[in-house]
């Protein structure tokens, strides 16, 4: 189904489908059939961390674990010290070389004549959990993204909990780690349970460090940055391929995929599905250009 249109000059030149899951029951298009979430499943991950026993040094920490952060100092810092914790360094990491994520400091990091490093991979919060999580079990660390190890199979044990169903694939994400596919409406049920859970619990303390310190879970300026810090309660994760999963206790949650990856539409997609469930967003417009300016937007259509 279509669920954003591209407009150029009061045209619409393009258009964008896809699918909106809500846990009310209702939804947009195919909501049952499995997709990878990609970094969206990130905070069901980390629950599944605790609950295989990681302690982290603070709430913070738990923040970067489920981040797909834009590579600012303060991201790369917290990653070297989550490893330095456990006595691990960069080079235990086996998510893949990258520069920064975030555009400004990828182009600072070059012009200081920088190269890619794992560290600098925008999930290497979650991979430096992953090890200091091995490390607590004794699990082996050369191997931790093998489907088969110890660690990974708790993960899909935990994802396919709180998804409410069984995960039906396994692949490769874009960082190495494995990568689980749940349905749209498994992965809106998955962020209800994390904002609804009680607190204290791995769920809640998740969302609880994610809504704490959002700068941690995106970069400054970020989408997921400015939306868990404009609205008070409200639990917001991106993924890659076009992906979003949102949650507010007592009101619901969605998940939103654009069916050709687009990550143009994904947040105006989002946004008119966090304003149908009734909650007051900040107006954030997916801005197109001719000559150098403003001439039109991606609009949400459902």
């Amino acid at each position: 189904m279509i669920v954003a249109e591209v407009v150029r000059s009061g045209f619409v030149e393009s258009v964008h489908h896809g699918i909106v899951a809500f846990t009310s029951g209702d939804g947009v298009g195919d909501v049952e059939s499995p997709f990878f979430p990609r970094s969206s499943a990130k905070p069901l991950q980390t629950v599944g961390m605790l609950n295989c026993g990681l302690v982290p040094r603070d709430e913070a920490d738990l923040a970067l674990m489920c981040g797909s952060h834009d590579g600012e100092r303060f991201h790369v810092e917290r990653a070297r010290d989550i490893l330095a914790a456990v006595g691990l360094g960069p080079e235990a990491l086996r998510c893949t070389a990258d520069l920064p994520l975030g555009s400004v400091t990828r182009e600072a990091w070059l012009r200081a004549g920088g190269e890619a490093e794992p560290i600098l991979m925008n999930c290497s919060g979650k991979h430096a959990g992953m090890l200091a999580t091995c490390v607590v079990n004794g699990w082996p660390l050369d191997s931790y993204l093998d489907p088969k190890h110890p660690l990974q199979v708790a993960l899909a044990e935990t994802v396919a909990e709180l998804a409410g169903e069984p995960v039906a694939a396994t692949g490769v994400d874009g960082c190495g780690a494995p990568v689980l596919a749940i349905s749209p409406r498994g992965l809106a049920l998955a962020f209800r349970r994390l904002v609804e859970a009680e607190p204290g619990s791995p769920e809640r303390r998740v969302a609880d460090a994610m809504r704490a310190f959002p700068a941690l879970v995106a970069g400054t300026g970020t989408d997921d940055t400015v939306l868990m810090s404009a609205v008070p309660g409200l639990l917001v994760k991106k993924g890659a391929d076009g992906v979003a999963a949102a949650a507010m206790p007592g009101v619901g949650a969605v998940a939103v995929k654009i069916s050709d990856g687009s990550a143009r539409a994904r947040t105006p997609v989002l946004l008119a599905a966090l304003h149908r469930l009734g909650i007051a967003v900040p107006q954030m417009a997916e801005v197109i250009l001719g000559g150098g300016r403003p001439v039109g937007e991606v609009r949400a259509v459902f």
